[in-house]
């Protein structure tokens, strides 16, 4: 019999919460609570109580400010974050996988714009102010409304405002020359969605370095907090099977098309399943 760890029953731990957010609301989830057990999987071992205690200390080092129109709003989060508590962008290292890891952007006050975007969500609704992280191409933006107004911050860059003229050079910077604004870049991101694009971002940077294994882990965070994703599970499921996990890999591709039919415009990945799903079948049988 293989006595369990006490790291692997933390790892366990967290991921049956993982799988509970999956469950859960959109609108109920505490998007840095979240993010922080994320985080705890890739430290096992750190308590988690230090970087809980800093996030409280923030809400309540910022319950006094009290401002009415966006801009007062966002001056005063940039003030506080930027300013006081030097949370920027890490332009040195931005490929740095700690950058994606809100334990270790808590530790280092430097991260990437989806994690920092998460720090400024977090002490501006404890204000109750209207507020969401942008699903800007390619570089997370944040969103405040003020009474009567709405203004743009740019966690990465000191929480600095951007107004349109600065939105279309950001564009053209990430999305390249010929690209013009569009509506949905200025649609928020669900909380669901946004710890997504965070785990996205480990995703891409393990497969750049070749670490399989590590970008299957983190397709599994993604498909626990998020299980009707289903281009995740298709991902999750090639991934494996080029790992050899043939059985997992079918399984994985299996649920993708079961829940295919709940998400509306996957006519063709539906049809990538199936394809891939035939050509394992074949290996199987062999």
């Amino acid at each position: 019999m293989v006595m369990e760890t006490g790291l692997q029953k933390q790892s366990a731990d967290i991921f049956a919460e993982l799988e509970r957010v999956g469950g859960a609301p959109d609108e109920t989830i505490d998007v840095a609570e979240v993010a922080l057990l994320l985080g705890a999987l890739d430290r096992p071992g750190v308590p988690l109580d230090r970087y809980r205690h800093h996030l409280g200390r923030l809400v309540k080092e910022f319950e006094g400010v009290t401002a009415l129109s966006s801009r007062a709003r966002g001056e005063a989060l940039a003030s506080f974050l930027a300013g006081d508590k030097d949370y920027r962008g890490d332009e040195e290292s931005y490929d740095n996988l700690e950058n994606a890891n809100l334990l270790s952007v808590i530790d280092r006050r430097r991260g990437l714009p989806v994690s920092l975007a998460i720090i400024y969500l977090h002490v501006a609704r404890s204000r109750g102010w209207d507020a969401a992280a942008v699903n800007f191409p390619g570089h997370v933006l944040f969103r405040i409304d003020g009474d009567k107004d709405r203004t743009m911050i740019d966690p990465f860059r000191g929480g600095a405002l951007i107004d349109a003229q600065g939105l279309r050079e950001l564009l053209k910077k990430t999305a390249g020359t010929q690209a013009e604004l569009k509506p949905e870049f200025y649609e928020p991101l669900g909380n669901r969605a946004l710890l997504l694009r965070l785990q996205n971002n480990i995703k891409v940077r393990a497969l750049k370095l070749g670490d399989m294994d590590k970008a299957v882990d983190v397709l599994r965070r993604m498909v626990a907090i998020a299980p009707m994703e289903v281009e995740a599970w298709y991902e999750l499921g090639v991934l494996l099977i080029h790992q050899e996990k043939l059985r997992e890999g079918r399984d994985a591709l299996e649920t993708c098309l079961a829940r295919i039919d709940y998400v509306d415009g996957r006519v063709g990945l539906r049809g990538q399943v199936l394809q891939t799903l035939s050509e394992l079948s074949a290996s199987l049988d062999g």
